[in-house]
């Protein structure tokens, strides 16, 4: 397993938030994702045999989440 922070512009408000949380733990690669609401911050624990960091992050991208630099 492995551990990536990530910031989502959508992560600061209540009802987006809600959307990224059960979109990252309804996919089985994924053990446990972290958000904290004031940063727009998501700390992702992934199992790195079956994704890689980077299709993770397309993915979010492709659910309509913009990242953060």
């Amino acid at each position: 397993m492995e551990t990536m922070t990530i910031y989502v512009k959508e992560a600061t408000e209540e009802k987006p938030l809600q959307s990224l949380e059960s979109f990252l733990l309804e996919m089985e690669e994924v053990e446990r994702a972290l958000v904290d609401i004031n940063e727009g911050e998501v700390a992702i624990t992934y199992d790195s045999s079956q994704i890689s960091a980077d299709q993770l992050t397309k993915r979010i991208q492709l659910e309509g989440f913009h990242l953060v630099n």
